[in-house]
Order: structure tokens, then sequence, then C-alpha cells
């Protein structure tokens, strides 16, 4: 799995927003891309995909900025990067289950539909407020703690 800039801008700028859900303060796309380690022009594009899908919400003026508009409970990183990215898992341009093959490489898409149910299990079933609390499901954790898992290959 490749994750983009982008996703990674997206999640990091959100996780900013996470630190303090609560707090009425708009954050300043400038403030927010130094914060979460950024670059600003980058981060106005994917602010726009966020608030579109309602991740965000701004506010106009001198106090302006960008605002959670969801509890980080209530977001998962699945979600952020299918809004920023598209689809968790293609194959030439189609989806897992639409792959057919035939002959030596029949059972290929049951391998690919696989894949991105793993990608799924830890993507869709992990939240904001999770990393940024370092509460991440039992799951995940059991797979981050492979003996291998942290191995390039």
């Amino acid at each position: 799995m490749d994750i983009s800039a982008r996703a990674d801008y997206a999640v990091r700028a959100l996780l900013v927003l996470a630190e303090d859900p609560t707090a009425d303060r708009a954050h300043p796309s400038d403030e927010l891309a130094r914060r979460a380690g950024v670059p600003a022009k980058f981060l106005e594009a994917i602010l726009g995909d966020l608030r579109r899908a309602g991740f965000v919400s701004s506010r106009r003026g001198s106090s302006g900025g960008y605002l959670l508009a969801r509890p980080p409970a209530e977001i998962t990183l699945g979600e952020v990067l299918r809004t920023v990215d598209g689809p968790l898992a293609e194959v030439r341009g189609q989806r897992p289950h639409e792959t057919h093959y035939e002959g030596s490489a029949e059972h290929l898409a049951t391998v690919w539909v696989a894949a991105r149910a793993a990608l799924r299990r830890v993507l869709d079933e992990t939240t904001l407020d999770q990393v940024l609390e370092g509460r991440l499901p039992e799951h995940v954790r059991a797979m981050a703690e492979l003996p291998d898992a942290w191995e390039s290959r």
C-alpha cells in the first residue's frame, strides 16, 4: 500500500484539530500546516476536500480558520483516506471484487479482496482519537507487534 502525501497530510492536520476538539477557536490553515509539519499551499486544497466531506468546518474573518466538524472518535482513518485519495484498494483502476481472471490466475481476485479487507480492518477500525491517545485497537497493535512488521522487504 502506498499512502500518499495527501492522505498523510490530511490525517496529520485532523490530528492537530483533534488535540482539542471542544475548543471553539478556529485554526488558520497556516497554523495547522506549521503544527502538522506539512506544506501550507498543499494543505489548503486538502482542507477544502475535508470541508466538503464534512470532517472540518471553516470560519471566515479575522478569527477564521478550521475546526473539526465531528468528534475525533467518529472519524476513521479509512474515511479520511477515501476522501482525499479514493478507494483503499484498486487493481488497474478496478475495485478488487470487480476483477476476473482465468487460468493460472483464477484465484487472484480472492487475494486482492483479502488484501482490501485487511486494509479496511486496520483503517476503518482506527479513529483519530485512538491515534492521538495511543489507544490503538488491539488487533492493530498486534499486527504492528509482529516480528517482521517494522522491517522493509
